[in-house]
């Protein structure tokens, strides 16, 4: 395994971060203990999770597995950087007592020992606003972390799906209070189908030192050979790949990718995860394996050195934005 630091901090951190929203709606518990294990093994030492994972009835059962697994001892907890997150509503039935979501001083406090508590641990690593909270101000966002970080709670403080304003008011805030580090990862939707992340966001966080942690490096599946297995074992897509593949446009440059990556000899999925780890500014994508096999898949793509030649022939068939701010300037 390689290792990246994470943004302008000291943390030390695997080039793959093991993605957890799996565990529970589509992995069992002891499936999910032995995918825990075996990144583990294969030096994946970044989890990312969420309060919210588990879904519906079950939100927090993603915590509570991992909390399960930090409890079987063998300095799991000790060589794991845990990443969670907070804003999501925990009710249910989705319908929140008043404070209970989003990131209100109050909302953080609480959502930080529930989290805790179900993940077995005395502090999380990294603590991520999982969405801009357009009602509360940053200044009390702050006042809260510091408090926690002060408590050993928590130690740094991330996003996820914040625009380039948002990165920028964040961090200008935390430096204008004195002693707060700010913002040091931003989660975002980046892959090659999807690369609207160029324009602003991803600028934004490498001006201010933030780590980029792409999710949904396949888009759904699309990008993990989808064409290929319909062909060759019957196997259609479904969701997100699915709808995608319904506009011909998006199915004949996914097959323009397939073909392009079948010329080299390559598997898609490996290729897709391989060519983030090129990108400037990513610190890892967060791959989230159903079985032991995908993680070996994942595994293979740290080592793939991608030519000139495939970058160029990647580009091509999806080109992205282009440098900002030309890319929207003129």
């Amino acid at each position: 395994m390689k290792y990246t630091q994470l943004g302008r901090t000291g943390l030390k951190v695997s080039r793959l971060v093991l993605g957890t929203m799996n565990f529970g709606p589509q992995t069992d518990e002891a499936d999910s203990h032995a995918i825990m294990d075996a990144a583990l093994d294969a030096g994946i030492n970044f989890f990312d999770t969420a309060n919210v994972y588990g879904w519906g009835e079950n939100k927090g059962r993603t915590e509570t597995i991992i909390g399960n697994w930090f409890a079987k001892g063998g300095e799991r907890r000790d060589k794991v950087v845990l990443a969670t997150k907070v804003y999501g509503n925990m009710a249910a039935d989705g319908d929140a007592w008043p404070n209970h979501d989003k990131l209100s001083a109050l909302n953080i406090r609480r959502a930080v020992d529930a989290s805790l508590k179900r993940l077995q641990t005395d502090h999380i690593d990294l603590y991520q606003f999982h969405h801009i909270d357009r009602s509360t101000p940053f200044e009390e966002i702050w006042q809260a972390v510091d408090v926690l970080v002060q408590q050993g709670k928590i130690l740094y403080a991330g996003s996820s799906n914040f625009p380039g304003y948002k990165i920028a008011q964040a961090n200008e805030i935390a430096a204008r209070r004195g002693g707060t580090i700010g913002l040091v990862s931003e989660q975002c939707l980046y892959n090659l189908a999807e690369r609207r992340a160029e324009m602003e966001v991803i600028p934004a966080a490498q001006e201010y030192g933030l780590g980029v942690i792409p999710w949904s490096p396949l888009h759904g599946g699309l990008l993990g050979g989808v064409i290929k297995k319909e062909v060759e074992g019957g196997r259609r897509a479904s969701g997100r790949a699915a709808d995608s593949l319904a506009d011909s446009s998006v199915r004949a440059q996914i097959q323009s990718y397939e073909d392009l990556l079948d010329k080299h000899g390559l598997e898609p999925g490996e290729v897709a995860l391989a060519w983030l780890l090129t990108r400037p500014g990513v610190t890892g994508p967060i791959v989230g394996p159903r079985t032991a096999g995908q993680l070996d898949s994942a595994l293979r793509a740290v080592e793939l050195e991608l030519s000139e030649e495939l970058l160029a022939g990647l580009d091509e068939i999806f080109p992205g934005p282009g440098p900002a701010p030309e890319a929207f300037a003129w």
